[in-house]
């Protein structure tokens, strides 16, 4: 069971969600630079609506914990092996809820803590069922590294959001960038899936993403929140 500390207090959150939903190319500047894209031969067009993926909760890993890269890929010899990082803001949803209004999403929000959208690349880029499984390997979404409660965050709309590789800066962005609202995501979601309470929702990632190895460190700060610091290791 993981349990992040909520900031300002002594309470702790039990981070144990139904289902965790995803947005991909939720940046344009990540639009841009797609692998996914230019892969699978799409035109770099921003969406008309927001592009959801699941992960699934076995993804889930604390500050501090190895994002593990699975022994049995090596069985696949991939001419060009590629996992990478992708800094995001996670929004953790506080009651169940349907069919949200936009106007009243944030009054079902609990908190916002930093995410780390782990991508298998070579099977989300090949596998005919889409970006499933290269998304929801063991240890794939490390989160944390506190729970910000919404009326303590500010403007999540408006909050710097970075991404150090070995301690360089590898992505530097901020929410306002982001092409789908939190409020205009929830309502989206909402209405097509019944959110429960403690669902996690990962809003998508700007430029800069790349691959990690063996050995390195990843480091997702954002502004008001803190930093979500995880080395990689091989299995």
């Amino acid at each position: 069971m993981l349990e992040l500390p909520v900031a300002g207090g002594n309470d702790t959150c039990e981070v144990r969600p139904s289902k965790i939903i995803a947005l991909g190319l939720n940046y344009d500047d990540h639009v841009k630079e797609s692998e996914f894209l230019l892969t699978n031969n799409y035109s770099p067009e921003r969406p008309k609506e927001p592009v959801l993926f699941p992960k699934t909760p076995n993804v889930l890993t604390g500050p501090e914990q190895p994002i593990i890269i699975p022994a049995f890929l090596r069985e696949y010899e991939f001419k060009d092996l590629r996992i990478d990082y992708e800094a995001e803001l996670a929004v953790i949803i506080k009651d169940r809820c349907r069919n949200v209004p936009e106007d009243e999403a944030y009054a079902h929000v609990f908190g916002y803590t930093c995410f780390n959208d782990v991508s298998q690349r070579n099977f989300q880029n090949s596998d005919q069922s889409g970006w499933f499984r290269g998304k929801s390997l063991d240890t794939f979404g490390p989160i944390g590294p506190v729970v910000v409660p919404h009326e303590d965050i500010g403007d999540p709309q408006n909050l710097h959001i970075s991404c150090r590789l070995n301690g360089e800066t590898v992505q530097d962005s901020n929410t306002k960038m982001m092409i789908f609202s939190i409020s205009e995501t929830i309502a989206f979601i909402s209405r097509h899936f019944t959110l429960e309470a403690g669902d996690i929702i990962a809003t998508g990632t700007p430029k800069g993403v790349g691959r990690v190895h063996h050995g390195d460190v990843v480091e997702i700060e954002i502004e008001n929140i803190g930093i979500l610091r995880n080395p990689v290791v091989e299995e």
